[in-house]
């Protein structure tokens, strides 16, 4: 039994896909779970923010590794990459179709194959670079990166503070591979036989999808869910959420830009990597693009 892996940008209707794929596994006599390969839907409160699944679509389709860890706790893709096979293996063995649903490249890539983590830095390679974001602040770290390897900043918001330092830490060690050599993002090999589906959308639509899921989010009350999380202490790993410290500041537009931002940048790691059916879902519903990937062997 294949795994089947839905890819994509935010926005582009991964959950909604996912739904009716499930409908029509069911039709033939199986029983699917989706796994969620995101590194912030893990968190409880922030369900709206992070784009997990509702009440009425987790009733049409349970979903795993959502909504489990308080907004305060820390969280790393190496404790996700255990959890992660635990539910596909377990899901495997019982005979059910695991659905991984993600758009966080990395998480995809723990869920599906086994990752070499790199171990910590040697001691006072991370407080440098910790000084230097302390005095100077993320922008002008990220252009330090972007003088030194502009390839490795492409991928980086320039106020994720955490990543920016890592990437520094690794290229100070030498660790740090350009895009034409091995990528720990992605390999060719997967634990198990999986079918991957790369949902892409024409970027205009997409960016119009993101604004209105951004004024549908605001409607539904993500603002006061955010200022909770806040109060409550949310750990820096939870604030990495799109729109987190956006709409703490009540700047919804800025959260809207970097949202497509961040979507372009999926779309563009997506189509890189080798194996993926990449499917333009632009004016198509769900069920017609659940057809065309069950279609392509699945």
């Amino acid at each position: 039994m294949k795994i089947l892996a839905l890819l994509g940008p935010t926005g582009v209707g991964k959950t909604a896909v996912a739904v009716a794929l499930a409908e029509l596994l069911r039709a033939r006599g199986e029983d699917p779970v989706a796994v969620s390969a995101d590194a912030l839907q893990v968190y409880m409160g922030l369900e709206t923010l992070t784009g997990v699944a509702s009440a009425a679509e987790q009733a049409l389709l349970e979903h795993r590794l959502v909504a489990f860890l308080p907004s305060d706790a820390t969280f790393s893709v190496g404790e996700y990459s255990q959890l992660a096979h635990a539910e596909i293996d377990g899901l495997l063995a019982a005979g059910r179709r695991p659905i991984v649903v993600g758009g966080t490249g990395l998480y995809v890539r723990a869920a599906l194959g086994d990752l070499d983590l790199r171990p910590p830095p040697p001691e006072g390679v991370r407080e440098r670079w910790t000084s230097v974001l302390s005095q100077r602040g993320p922008v002008a770290l990220h252009a330090v990166l972007a003088q030194r390897a502009g390839w490795a900043a492409e991928g980086i918001d320039p106020n994720d503070s955490q990543r920016l330092v890592r990437a520094l830490e690794l290229l100070d060690l030498g660790e740090l591979e350009p895009p034409e050599g091995p990528s720990q993002l992605w390999s060719k090999e997967m634990r198990h036989p999986t079918l991957l589906a790369g949902l892409t959308m024409e970027r205009e639509a997409l960016y119009a999808a993101i604004d209105e899921r951004v004024e549908a989010m605001i409607a539904a009350g993500v603002v006061e869910e955010v200022r909770r999380a806040h109060a409550l202490g949310a750990s820096e790993t939870a604030r990495k959420a799109l729109g987190f410290r956006e709409l703490l500041l009540g700047d919804s537009d800025m959260m809207k830009r970097r949202t497509r931002n961040y979507a372009k940048r999926q779309l563009t790691w997506m189509r890189k990597l080798a194996g993926v059916r990449t499917i333009n879902v632009t004016g198509r519903d769900a069920v017609a693009v659940a057809h065309e990937i069950l279609d392509s062997g699945a």
